[in-house]
């Protein structure tokens, strides 16, 4: 059986999830030579008979839905700090009367933002001042 769209998405996905630097990004490349040696593959997308301009093969989510799961879980304790590095998702808890200092890079109320609900999946746009 030659190696297929399906099994270039999968294996894709392992890669970039293990690896979204320029090891793993050279080891997509690697399985996209696999993936244009099958002549099937190129002929149905490639192909004469294919009409020109671009076309996506595969877009592997839907910007409505979307499913998460916890890497990491802790507590910061008073004199604790934490970090967040750009493009992080992150959840924080704000219990009755906390107080805590943040440092941005930008003020964060200016750019746009979105809000994941883990149970139901939904995504949704944040207003200013909501992680306030």
């Amino acid at each position: 059986m030659s190696y297929d769209l399906d099994q270039f998405v999968s294996d894709c996905r392992a890669i970039l999830t293990r690896d979204g630097g320029p090891k793993g990004r050279e080891e997509v490349r690697v399985k996209l030579e696999q993936l244009l040696a099958n002549t099937a593959f190129v002929e149905a997308y490639c192909g004469e008979q294919v009409p020109r301009g671009l076309k996506v093969l595969y877009e592997g989510s839907n910007p409505g839905q979307v499913k998460l799961k916890p890497v990491k879980k802790y507590r910061l304790l008073p004199g604790h700090a934490g970090i967040y590095q750009d493009g992080t998702i992150h959840s924080i808890d704000y219990p009755d009367y906390a107080r805590f200092v943040r440092v941005t890079g930008t003020n964060l109320d200016k750019i746009k933002r979105v809000r994941f609900d883990l149970a139901s999946g939904k995504v949704e746009q944040m207003t200013p001042q909501q992680a306030t």
